[in-house]
């Protein structure tokens, strides 16, 4: 009986542990979804999760990146982390001031949903409407639209 209420309680326990949280101040923005945080004097590149914007020579892409810098350049954020990327960058979602950045930036329309690695139920729905809104990238000629992993790919393939 009390191994059972050991065991029990130990899977409540971690059941109910959340992520990690690390916390800093923005001290840059490299692109529409990649930020550098000051953490007790430790740089720390974070990728947003779930989504991704226009690289810089895309069309939108300079944009993406002012309008995340709007958001949280300077600022104390908080990340919950999800994972380290094959380049050390953690990735996560960025909170500042109450907003979820990854989201803000998908319902602006400045950000693509990634379905490779979204992980959030939500944003295919908040892109959608971004997209019949027309705000954002969702605003440019068709062909001005290409997703930033397929824009990588053909660039990888000249």
């Amino acid at each position: 009986m009390i191994a059972r209420c050991v065991l029990l309680v130990l899977l409540l326990v971690g059941s109910s542990a959340s992520a990690e949280t690390i916390a800093g101040k923005v001290v840059r923005v490299a692109d529409g979804d990649t930020i550098t945080i000051l953490q007790e004097k430790k740089q720390i590149r974070i990728r947003l999760a779930n989504i991704d914007t226009p690289e810089r020579r895309q069309p939108w892409g300079k944009k993406a990146k002012q309008v995340l810098a709007d958001l949280v350049a300077g600022a104390w954020v908080e990340v919950e982390v999800l994972d380290i990327d094959r380049y050390g960058r953690t990735v996560g979602l960025v909170l500042v001031n109450g907003i979820e950045a990854n989201r803000a930036l998908v319902r602006s329309g400045d950000a693509w949903v990634y379905p490779r690695y979204n992980r959030d139920p939500a944003l295919p729905k908040i892109e959608a409407e971004a997209r019949a809104a027309g705000r954002g990238l969702w605003s440019l000629p068709a062909a001005e639209r290409v997703p930033p992993w397929q824009w990588r790919r053909d660039r990888r393939r000249r």
